[in-house]
C-alpha cells in the first residue's frame, strides 16, 4: 500500500488558501523563498505524515514542476519520500532523482497524442481577455499555467472550450488564481499506476482537490478531497459524482482530517495499530 497525496490545498496551504481565523500556532513553514514563508502545514497533519511514511511510502504528487517542488523543503528535512511525481506526472523523482526513461516516455506520447500547445493555447485565447490575465507560463515544455484575475474572469466562457481543448487532446482545469492547459499523456493516475509497479503494492490511498487530481482519487483503493476546492465545488453542485468523501473542515485543518482518514484505513488493515484522539 501507498499514499498518494496532491500537495497545495490539500496538504500544504498558501496564506491565501489556510483559512480564515486559523491560529498561528497549529502550523509551521513548508516552504520559504528568501525567508519569506510561501505556505504553511498544520504540525498535527505533518507529524501524522511522519508516521504513515515511516510504514509505507507516502509519494507527494504535484503540478508544480521540478523547481518548485523542490522548494518544499518539509521533504528534504523532515520527511524524504522515495518517489514522488511532479509536473502532474511527466517526471517521476526516485531518490531525489528523475526517471529520464518515464519522462522520455511520457513527452513520446504528448506528441503523438495531443496536438501542439500552440493550438491548445490558441483555443484558449479565443476567449482569454488580458484584463484579467496576469500572467501566462508555458512550463517545462510540458502544459500551460495561467495566473488570472478571478473576480474578473468569466468561468463559464472558460470552461466553454473545454470539449474543444478535449478534441485536441489536452485537459482544461481551473485551480485557484491559475488555470491549467495539460495535455492528456501527462495525468498523476497514469504516473502513480508506475510507481505502484516500481514499488511492488497494489493499493493506493489517495487525496487531492482539484480536477487534475479526480483520476488519480478515482484509481485510487481509498480516496478523500478537502472540503473547499474544484472537486468540492463540483460535487456539491451536482456536476461531479465519485466514490469518495471530503473532510470535515475546510483549509488548512483538512489536512488533518485527510492524514487522520489515512491511519484509519491503515489501522483497519493492520498497518499501524493507535489509540485514536479526537482534535
Amino acid at each position: 500500500m501507498i499514499y498518494a497525496s496532491d500537495l497545495d490545498q490539500t496538504l500544504i496551504y498558501s496564506e491565501r488558501s489556510r483559512g480564515m481565523d486559523v491560529d498561528d500556532r497549529i502550523m509551521i513553514p513548508a516552504e520559504q523563498v528568501d525567508g519569506r514563508v510561501i505556505s504553511h502545514i498544520s504540525i498535527r497533519a505533518l507529524e501524522q505524515l511522519k508516521q504513515i511514511a515511516e510504514s509505507i511510502p507516502f509519494v507527494p504528487v504535484t503540478t508544480r514542476v521540478l523547481d518548485l517542488y523542490h522548494r518544499i523543503h518539509i521533504f528534504r528535512e523532515q520527511i524524504v519520500p522515495k518517489y514522488a511525481i511532479t509536473s502532474n506526472g511527466a517526471h517521476i523523482l526516485i531518490d531525489g532523482q528523475v526517471n529520464r526513461e518515464w519522462h522520455e516516455q511520457v513527452m513520446q506520447d504528448v506528441r503523438d497524442q495531443a496536438a501542439p500547445p500552440s493550438e491548445a493555447i490558441a483555443a484558449f485565447h479565443r476567449v482569454s481577455d488580458p484584463e484579467w490575465i496576469i500572467r501566462e507560463s508555458y512550463w517545462e515544455d510540458t502544459f500551460f499555467s495561467v495566473l488570472v484575475d478571478r473576480d474578473r474572469m468569466p468561468d463559464e466562457q472558460v470552461m466553454a472550450i473545454q470539449p474543444e481543448l478535449e478534441q485536441l487532446g489536452w485537459g482544461l482545469s481551473i485551480q485557484g488564481r491559475k488555470v491549467y492547459l495539460v495535455p492528456f499523456p501527462v495525468s498523476k493516475n497514469r504516473a502513480i499506476e508506475h510507481v505502484k509497479y516500481l514499488a511492488g503494492v497494489k493499493q493506493v490511498i489517495a487525496s487531492g482537490d482539484s480536477l487534475l487530481d479526480r483520476g488519480l482519487l478515482d484509481a485510487a483503493d481509498y480516496a478523500i478531497a478537502p472540503a473547499h476546492g474544484e472537486l468540492y465545488r463540483g460535487f456539491r453542485s451536482g456536476e461531479l459524482q465519485g466514490n469518495y468523501g471530503f473532510t470535515a473542515h475546510s483549509g488548512i485543518r483538512a489536512a488533518e482530517d485527510i492524514v487522520q482518514f489515512v491511519m484509519d484505513i491503515m489501522n483497519r488493515e493492520g498497518i499501524m495499530s493507535y489509540e485514536r484522539t479526537e482534535s
